[in-house]
């Protein structure tokens, strides 16, 4: 089944930081690529981050809202280069969704396999308003 992205603005969904795949010049922070979804089984959301661990990637649930953070390393530089291209970002990234009411945060789980991180996040029972870590596990 093909999928057609029909925009790339969200309406259900703020955003607290830049745009995905921009940096934000006054923290030095660079903003990874979001898709945020509903699924079958709730909200997913998924993010592109590419030659990370996952123990290097921190998820903090506000309420909410969710804050994803951490740092890409650069390992596959030579010590002295003079780039003719550079697309890639790396150094610390953070993206901040606030999500629509009706999902709970506090049941999330995430999944981090082949450069990419997974969310999922089922419908609320009832609301979650503290503060958590979600555990990130390493995918296959």
């Amino acid at each position: 089944m093909a999928v057609t992205k029909v925009s790339s603005t969200i309406h259900f969904v703020s955003r607290n930081s830049a745009m995905g795949g921009a940096s934000d010049t006054a923290t030095g922070r660079w903003t990874p690529h979001t898709d945020v979804y509903v699924g079958d089984t709730g909200l997913v959301i998924k993010v592109e981050l590419a030659g990370m661990k996952s123990d290097s990637l921190e998820i903090i649930v506000e309420g909410q809202r969710l804050r994803i953070t951490g740092v890409r390393p650069d390992c596959c530089r030579a010590a002295h280069c003079s780039f003719l291209v550079m697309e890639i970002s790396y150094g610390p990234f953070e993206t901040v969704l606030d999500l629509p009411a009706g999902y709970d945060l506090g049941r999330a789980k995430a999944l981090y396999v082949n450069g990419f991180l997974r969310i999922d996040v089922p419908p609320a029972h009832h609301p979650h308003n503290k503060t958590t870590k979600v555990p990130i596990s390493e995918g296959a």
